[in-house]
């Protein structure tokens, strides 16, 4: 755990919904090397109303106030993708450490910007791509680098998002595509980066997308809006490692796979599920079989699960994996390592987003 206490300002919070509410301040809560010291809203009122709702006493309508804080250390940006480049922007100015929320930028060219000012700033940074801190997660690692599948030979990723038909109010702004929030950058992004994560880097790669459902009901108000977000990503290509990798992501749909990842290797299959194709909010279980017998779920080690302790009652929980992200990332300062994804990470895997991109709407095969 950090050597002292991080105060951390978070900028985007409601008293009823969000992620800030959902995981991030259970997240901090539980870690005692944190302290929420600072909220910001978009206007007075609501300012207030999250105060009195989280029992803090410093809030701001103006997120300018917030990064200037001297008591802050830590800027959270929970805000909606169109607006993390100009948040993020004012706090790295202001010289602090920023947590970001997936996905970083709106593209490439916002990812690239902010990453670019905070190496600058020389100030750390953490992007909001929590699956990779989630237990199964590093037990997969773990068996992978231990020989259980032998050579990986393929992977094949599978999985339902959110449902596609109805929308409430406050996510109609991921039915447009250049806001930079729908179904390639979130599910697939996340699903993406621990695929990229555990196994490595594409090399090459041929996607297609597709509008399957342009037109969605706002749950409201029953009102039409024409979307432009795909609603159907497959990608396939090889891996550098010279394994061939298939993905398929999809709105959902009656029935069918929430998420199914399988490894494939000369020894061996690892099969890694869960209820959607969100690894970052859902809890994942692992299966593994040798040779020709059948696939049981292997336990993951308490000490993976229990890795910091005072998060165990989070277990299940969208916040569990966001507060091991903070630990990790409080360590990360103490010790100067870097084991939680940092703006340089997401540039990244925004790279292969753009990779996808080209490649569907050119039809040709793209080298990374």
């Amino acid at each position: 755990m950090s050597k002292s206490t991080l105060g951390v300002g978070i900028i985007g919070v409601s008293p009823i919904r969000g992620w800030a509410s959902t995981a991030h301040i259970p997240a901090l809560r539980a870690l005692p090397n944190y302290e929420i010291r600072a909220l910001s809203a978009h206007d007075a009122e609501s300012a207030r109303a999250i105060g009195a709702a989280f029992g803090v006493s410093a809030v701001f309508s103006d997120h300018e106030q917030l990064v200037l804080q001297p008591d802050i250390d830590v800027v959270v940006v929970t805000v909606k993708v169109p607006h993390h480049r100009e948040l993020v922007s004012a706090a790295l100015a202001a010289g602090k450490a920023v947590y970001c929320e997936w996905p970083l930028g709106r593209d490439l060219e916002d990812a690239r910007a902010m990453a670019t000012l905070a190496a600058k700033q020389g100030v750390r940074t953490v992007a909001g791509l929590q699956a990779r801190q989630a237990p199964a997660i590093e037990f997969v690692q773990q068996l992978l680098r231990d020989g259980y599948v032998g050579e990986v030979l393929s992977t094949t990723l599978v999985g339902l998002s959110i449902p596609g038909d109805v929308v409430v109010q406050p996510n109609a702004y991921m039915l447009d595509k250049t806001n930079g929030a729908n179904l390639l950058t979130v599910p697939v992004g996340h699903s993406l980066d621990i695929l990229n994560y555990v196994l490595g880097e594409f090399a090459e790669l041929s996607a297609v997308s597709d509008v399957r459902r342009p037109l969605i009901t706002i749950e409201e108000t029953g009102e039409r809006i024409v979307k432009t977000a795909a609603d159907q990503v497959a990608v396939i290509g090889t891996l550098r490692s010279g394994a061939t990798a298939s993905i398929h992501i999809r709105e959902a749909v009656a029935g069918g796979i929430g998420f199914q990842w399988e490894i494939n290797g000369t020894d061996g299959t690892l099969r890694i599920t869960a209820d959607a194709a969100l690894p970052e909010i859902y809890p994942l279980t692992v299966h593994g079989a040798h040779g020709r017998s059948e696939l049981a779920e292997l336990d993951i080690p308490i000490v993976l699960t229990q890795k910091w302790p005072t998060l165990a009652k989070l277990e299940g929980t969208p916040a569990f994996n966001v507060g091991r992200a903070y630990a990790a990332f409080a360590a990360d300062i103490d010790y100067g390592t870097h084991t939680v994804p940092d703006f340089a990470d997401a540039v990244g895997r925004h790279a292969v987003i753009a990779a996808v991109e080209r490649s569907a709407a050119s039809g040709e095969r793209v080298t990374l």
